[in-house]
């Protein structure tokens, strides 16, 4: 019997140091996606896979790749206890979850600062078309979807682009109108780029190289890294089965608590404080009985305290508790804010889902954002 196994790889950058002095290493996990969520969140079954100060993320997901193509050609031996028979295991990637700056290195992606900065699809514009009442709206569309292909082809011809003269701005300019930027091809580029600059000019002991010359060696150098083994652009684009794109969730810690939640508390915060109705507001927050709402006792007195250093569970906590504590404190549209907010976050955050197909229509029905 064949088994296929799927697998949830993470990886993040980490502290190598037990002191809080900053020593950057990259650190690759997986774990089984076929495990419940009570058994994914403990340590037993977290596997660790690599971990390196010098390896890039996508050097590292070369071996990965290599790893997982091998057991899938070449299924693994194992017991299943339950069948009390031994079964053959093909291991598939799941997905790659990790913060977003991660994610978007994963997919190749240059992040904010290009006009096109969605890992997942091309939503997004020029700088004065984001600013303007209908390109700012436009950006929270849902954009063409991204493809592997179409971006390992955006890659390709940032490399040939790099084997002719006077391109830095032109390689600039394809980053920021794409949103394509891969961290193995990129050296290789700016390789390219500084060779052929050296082999244009002329020195007191050599003339400059003819046009076909220069074409000649870069061509030549850029055979030279492709045959060293460690490819030259990003290897999770061209492996079976994965669609990095759409494969890295949205993390939503960061994306919602300490994004959306975390400013759009401290806005509030300031409007509060303005009209001096935060300690009106702090008085509510204690009075809140938290029964039902599946969070732990609410330290109001800490949270307003300590207002500008909150994390994850306080901003969890916020988002669901707001809107009946500043009800008559704040304009009416900041409170439909915390509305949508509030139901935002609670579905966001369900542990299990019993129904999906009511989950579905619920998700797309209560929260009024266009």
């Amino acid at each position: 019997m064949t088994v296929r196994f799927p697998l949830i790889i993470f990886i993040d950058d980490v502290s190598g140091n037990q002191s809080k002095q900053w020593n950057k290493h990259f650190s690759c996990y997986m774990s089984n996606g076929a495990l419940p969520r009570s058994k994914l969140e403990q340590e037993f079954h977290v596997r660790f896979v690599a971990t390196s100060p010098y390896a890039t993320p996508l050097e590292i997901m070369q071996g990965v790749r290599a790893s997982i193509e091998e057991t899938f050609e070449t299924p693994r031996v194992t017991w299943d206890c339950e069948r009390k028979e031994e079964v053959l295991i093909r291991t598939y990637p799941l997905f790659w979850p990790g913060d977003n700056p991660m994610q978007a290195e994963l997919c190749s992606c240059s992040g904010l600062n290009s006009n096109y900065f969605c890992r997942t699809c091309k939503a997004g514009g020029t700088r004065e078309d984001k600013q303007s009442d209908k390109g700012f709206a436009d950006i929270l569309k849902e954009g063409e979807t991204r493809t592997a292909n179409d971006t390992a082809e955006e890659i390709f011809q940032q490399l040939m682009t790099a084997l002719q003269p006077n391109v830095s701005t032109a390689l600039a300019d394809a980053v920021r109108q794409s949103g394509v930027k891969d961290s193995l091809a990129q050296p290789i580029i700016e390789r390219l780029v500084k060779i052929g600059q050296d082999l244009r000019k002329a020195t007191p002991d050599r003339a400059a190289h003819t046009p076909d010359e220069v074409q000649s060696i870069l061509t030549d150098e850029l055979r030279k890294a492709q045959g060293l083994g460690s490819g030259i652009m990003n290897p999770l684009l061209a492996m079976d089965g994965v669609d990095i794109h759409q494969d890295t969730p949205t993390e939503i810690l960061h994306t919602i608590l300490l994004g959306v939640v975390k400013y759009y508390w401290g806005q509030t915060v300031c409007l509060l404080e303005k009209d001096k109705q935060f300690p009106l507001f702090q008085a509510r927050l204690n009075s809140v009985v938290s029964d039902g709402l599946n969070v732990p006792q609410i330290p109001a007195d800490y949270m307003c305290q300590y207002k500008g250093g909150l994390i994850g569970k306080h901003f969890k906590t916020i988002s669901q508790v707001m809107a009946f504590t500043i009800y008559d404190l704040v304009p009416p549209a900041v409170l439909e804010a915390w509305l949508i907010i509030g139901r935002l976050t609670v579905l966001l955050w369900h542990t299990e889902i019993e129904d999906v197909d009511a989950y579905l229509v619920c998700r797309i029905s209560s929260l009024p954002l266009s």
